[in-house]
């Protein structure tokens, strides 16, 4: 049904579509659908500004708010069509609209995927909701002109295992983004086939505050990280537990420290320049890994991590990850180290 909607939407071009289907997701439940500049940017578009400017003759409007500088504050886009009202052409509830938009992340994110163009993407979505999982599918006959003729990138990029005309087979490595399932597995009230995310992820996300559900989403959709469903959901929704030191891990800090000393410019340096690119702060272990730390546990991760937290030269919205930052001793320009105070972490 979502695709449908889209593929018959009078825009020229595999960019308006995109976003348009990104949209009118988030528009599906109340007619506002809900993007930052970096939404638009993650989309990886050949011509962004030429993709919002060709929603307006759709009567769609406050697109135009996406391409200012401001990357981060949410920008309403009003759907006149999607408004909730009985007739609406894509009558989601709040479990399948979050289904929805989990599989279309899941499936533009897979590794064949995720480098190609706009209109290979796009067809990635079409094939992978109308193919079955373990036999040939045929190619839908709304599949825009456009993404037909990407159809051999995708074959290419292996995203399909067989193209023969309009059969098609999709490979074994995304078999299970899948759409078609035996009639008895479909949930009732199923569109587009997709594949549904697990009902616990779906609620938590549900429950949230609005901030919370658009730093959750910036890490789900991040294109550069294309981390998994199962790691994010897990991430998010562990019940923080007071970390313990032991002694061996504050000696392996000492160890550390000798080894790479004066580190916290060079991690609020590289924690902004992150967020920047990735449009959400790196995890403890990407931060670490990144700056070539060498074969760390994971509780020194976290130690060394507290400790540059506690000297001001990082900060975080503890304990919601991927929210490492700057903090206020690199923002004051702050030069040198000033010794930490060991004090800041005790073992409990």
């Amino acid at each position: 049904m979502l695709l449908s909607y889209v593929g018959a939407l009078p825009l020229k071009g595999s960019d308006a579509k995109l976003l348009a289907m990104v949209v009118a997701i988030r528009a599906a439940r109340g007619g506002i659908g809900n993007l930052t500049g970096q939404d638009v940017r993650s989309l990886r578009l050949a011509d962004p500004e030429g993709a919002v400017t060709a929603l307006a003759p759709l009567g769609w409007q406050g697109q135009e708010a996406l391409l200012g500088e401001d990357l981060v504050t949410p920008v309403g886009v009003a759907v006149p069509d999607l408004t909730g009202r009985p007739d609406s052409p894509l009558p989601f509830g709040k479990v399948m609209r979050s289904r929805v938009s989990g599989w279309t992340v899941r499936t533009m994110s897979a590794k064949p995927v995720k480098k190609t163009s706009a209109a290979a993407r796009l067809a990635a979505l079409f094939l992978a909701a109308h193919g079955p999982a373990d036999d040939c599918g045929t190619v839908p006959g709304h599949l825009p002109d456009e993404c037909r003729a990407a159809l051999p990138e995708l074959l290419g990029k292996g995203f399909l295992r067989e193209l023969d005309g309009d059969r098609y087979l999709l490979a074994d490595a995304v078999r299970h983004l899948s759409g078609m399932r035996p009639p008895a597995d479909t949930p009732s009230g199923a569109v587009d086939g997709p594949e549904a995310e697990p009902v616990t992820w779906d609620r938590w996300k549900d429950g949230v505050s609005v901030a919370l559900r658009r730093h959750v989403e910036a890490v789900e959709c991040c294109p550069q990280c294309s981390l998994p469903t199962a790691r994010v959901s897990e991430a998010f929704m562990r019940k923080p537990v007071p970390a313990q030191f032991e002694d061996k891990v504050r000696r392996a800090f000492g160890v550390w420290e000798a080894t790479y000393p004066d580190q916290g410019p060079v991690a609020a340096e590289f924690a902004s320049a992150f967020r920047a690119a990735h449009g959400h702060g790196p995890s403890v272990k990407q931060l670490c890994t990144a700056l070539g730390w060498g074969k760390m546990s994971r509780e020194l991760r976290i130690y060394v991590i507290r400790r540059l937290i506690a000297e001001g030269w990082l900060m975080n919205t503890d304990p919601v990850p991927w929210t490492l930052r700057p903090g206020k001793a690199a923002q004051v320009g702050a030069s040198g180290r000033k010794g930490l105070a060991d004090t800041s972490v005790r073992p409990r």
